[in-house]
């Protein structure tokens, strides 16, 4: 059993020394953080089966392989480990996105950053010192005129420790051996099979999914960073080609231009039982409050979310798909290419689908339709080129870019609104409720959960506020203002000591309620509603009907006047003809209105 880790040696010890390093070098700073549980079982059942390969390959392709292994391994190593130097994120599928963007000139910036001095005494520097002294090691071997006089001594005595080394544990080494390869392979077989799931989703949507789950696989080592990097990147590449394909055969036959200003704001995270306007105890709306007592403000009552994830959610909003038709959500157009071609102006304003080295997959696979040039731009005239810390920010980005407006406009915005960590959605000026607050409404909350409680319903009330001055950029103009969040949020439900979401859950009634009813409203400037009257009186005669955002864009098509082949008027919420028997599908599995 030990036969491949002998035949192998040098190949065996560095590239597990390398794995060590690599583990070390990229663990976070943060409190709490650490290494991988089976960092040093797995990484020997990955080694003694690479070795296991080299042994068995015929001697002619055998240092080919060996070439090769090391050039991969290590080239992944230090292309991982600077990224999480430079970036704070090892490989990522945005981050190997942005690679394959990169042109010579910055390709060797990127190299000489390498050999910098600030990088080379980073983590780094213990990645090529590893490299550095396998390759001295081997040249000793194979070349010993070669080596440095004064390397010469250091570098004999490395090797002849490892030779020693081996030929004292020679006799015990195959016993020794067997019984570590049975413990790795028993530890390792979980995160194995996980790995394999995770590499084995059909599209990244099932891929996300996946790494919702409590034990998802633990990509542990740059080489499974890279494939996984890749194997993302080749999924999403399919579903452009497919949305790609939808764009070019977008057809519209008309539009009226009903409504010259529609603009639509997507909220993040937003639990419909912390609004105010839904009956919650706290004041945690008191803006949107007084926009609905002055009668514009049009308060939906039963509107849910298909997901509860802000990716699927994205990809069914923005899709003229909805949940029950045939084929995927890409075999369709994305509503802003029926806007742009029939003649409106789009803006994009987004706080969280920005192409960054440091994404998270769930931020990759919601924005990547959205941030592919040849779909952005069939999109978007205009969009903005920051994220900010605060919602309020994204004010002055339309501000900056409104100047390029004509008279009919589609704007979007897309906050960061309510999405964890709470406590920095709201900066420290703008926070109200305390801790203290919910003392009496939920007693059996301690004052840790208290707080966070009193975070997530703080960056509501910012989140009101940044609503209404998006309002008030419409006051004076003929504009229609719709808000969605993307889904609901757990936040100590019920009896629930819980926060954020349950992705692998079962839905049920409890789950429902808390993570995909949304609040859901429509406001119409003065100059709207006294211009468009049958419209207004539509919003208001609908604002009790059952409905599921996947439905939106034939919603918003109607107010342009967009007539088009892809719209239908049984998903038009405010249409005589909606169909509000069509069932509401939670995450493909669940009837809503049968919970």
């Amino acid at each position: 059993m030990a036969a491949p880790l002998r035949r192998n040696t040098a190949f065996a010890v560095f590239m597990y020394v390398l794995g060590c390093v690599c583990a070390w070098a990229t663990l976070p700073s943060t409190r709490g953080a650490k290494l991988y549980d089976n960092l040093y079982l797995e990484l020997f059942l990955d080694v003694y089966v690479l070795s296991a390969v080299l042994t068995i390959t015929p001697r002619i392709a055998r240092a080919w392989l060996r070439g090769a292994l090391y050039a991969v391994l290590y080239a992944t190593a230090i292309a991982d480990v600077y990224c999480f130097v430079k970036f704070g994120s090892t490989l990522t599928p945005t981050m190997l996105l942005l690679v394959g963007e990169t042109d010579s000139r910055e390709a060797g910036e990127f190299l000489r950053s390498c050999v910098s001095p600030d990088v080379v005494f980073s983590p780094l520097g213990w990645v090529l010192l590893v490299a550095a002294t396998h390759i001295l090691v081997s040249v000793e071997l194979r070349f010993p005129h070669l080596v440095p006089h004064a390397l010469k001594e250091p570098v004999a005595r490395m090797r002849g420790i490892m030779v020693s080394r081996a030929e004292v544990l020679k006799p015990m080494a195959g016993a020794a051996v067997t019984v570590m390869l049975v413990w790795a392979a028993v530890a390792s077989a979980h995160n194995k099979a996980a790995t394999w799931q995770l590499m084995s989703g059909r599209t990244i949507g099932e891929v996300e999914h996946t790494l919702t789950e409590k034990d998802h696989a633990v990509l542990y080592q740059p080489v499974y960073r890279l494939a996984f990097s890749i194997y993302a990147n080749e999924l999403t590449a399919s579903q452009v080609q497919k949305l790609v394909a939808a764009a070019d055969k977008v057809r519209v036959d008309s539009c009226s231009f009903t409504s010259p200003d529609i603009v639509l704001i997507i909220g993040e995270s937003y639990n419909r039982h912390h609004s105010q306007q839904y009956g919650y105890f706290l004041p945690t709306t008191p803006r949107q409050v007084q926009r609905e007592k002055r009668g514009r403000l049009v308060r939906f009552t039963d509107v849910v979310a298909p997901w509860n994830l802000t990716s699927f959610v994205f990809k069914n909003l923005f899709s003229l798909h909805v949940v029950g038709q045939k084929g995927e959500w890409c075999d369709y157009p994305l509503f802003p290419e029926l806007f742009r071609k029939a003649g409106y102006h789009v803006t994009f304003i987004t706080n969280q689908f920005l192409p960054k080295a440091k994404e998270a997959v769930y931020d990759f696979s919601g924005g990547f339709f959205l941030n592919n040039p040849k779909l952005s731009q069939a999109q978007f005239d205009t969009r903005n080129d920051k994220l900010h810390a605060y919602d309020e920010d994204l004010l002055a980005d339309y501000d900056r870019l409104k100047t390029q407006e004509t008279g009919h406009n589609l704007t979007i915005f897309h906050l960061i609104g309510q999405h964890v960590n709470y406590r920095l959605r709201s900066p420290k000026d703008r926070k109200k409720f305390t801790a203290d607050d919910y003392k009496e409404a939920k007693p059996h909350l301690n004052d840790r959960e208290r707080t966070t409680l009193s975070d997530y319903d703080n960056a509501i009330l910012y989140n009101d506020s940044v609503v209404d001055q998006i309002c008030k950029r419409f006051e004076d103009r003929e504009a229609i203002v719709i808000y969605v969040p993307d889904h609901g949020e757990e936040c100590y439900e019920g009896d629930m000591h819980f926060f954020c979401r349950l992705h692998s859950a079962k839905v049920d009634a409890r789950l429902a309620h808390a993570e995909f009813d949304i609040p859901f409203w429509i406001w119409c400037s003065h100059k709207y509603a006294v211009r468009h009257p049958q419209v207004f009186r539509q919003v208001v005669a609908a604002r009790n009907r059952r409905f599921m955002t996947d439905a939106l864009p034939h919603l918003l098509l109607y107010l342009a006047g967009i007539h088009a082949p892809d719209y239908h008027d049984e998903y038009n919420l405010i249409s005589p003809d909606y169909d509000e028997a069509r069932p509401r599908i939670l995450k493909g599995v669940a009837d809503y209105d049968k919970l």
